[in-house]
């Protein structure tokens, strides 16, 4: 899908989470095209920058650039043990009120309460230690649309 960003962050490979629009966006002409097709507390990589340059008084030069982005992949640690690079599953949020290290592994941005994922790697029994005693695995996933 195509949207805009700012000039200085359109680079090919750079991830970012949007958290919906700016004030500043409800009057603008290209809401539709810049914010219109992105989902609220998603996590995306841009996967091409286009050229055609226009104004915008929210970004830091002033500029935003089209560029097209999709869902990115997204690492968690989870305590499921039967799931192998192919599976899919539905994502729930686990359990758990520590705030350790590895918090934003357990909880990613981008990721959201009942999303059907797809397991693109496996990576294996995590190497921290869980405060809980948890034993954790590494993932990489995709999403299933």
């Amino acid at each position: 899908m195509i949207t805009l960003i700012g000039k200085d962050l359109a680079k090919k490979g750079m991830e970012f989470v949007y958290f919906g629009p700016a004030d500043e966006c409800d009057d603008c002409r290209f809401k539709s095209s810049c914010v219109g097709s992105l989902e609220e507390n998603r996590k995306y990589v841009i996967t091409d920058v286009k050229d055609n340059e226009q104004k915008c008084p929210i970004h830091s030069e002033n500029a935003v650039i089209p560029v097209e982005v999709e869902r990115a992949e997204i690492d968690i640690l989870t305590t499921s043990k039967n799931i192998f690079e192919g599976s899919t599953f539905t994502y729930n949020a686990p359990g758990c009120d520590e705030n350790c290290e590895f918090h934003d592994l357990c909880f990613p941005d981008g990721l959201i309460e009942n999303d059907k994922c797809i397991v693109l790697t496996n990576h294996g029994k995590h190497k921290g230690e869980c405060k809980k005693g948890l034993r954790l695995n590494k993932l990489t996933l995709g999403f299933v649309i």
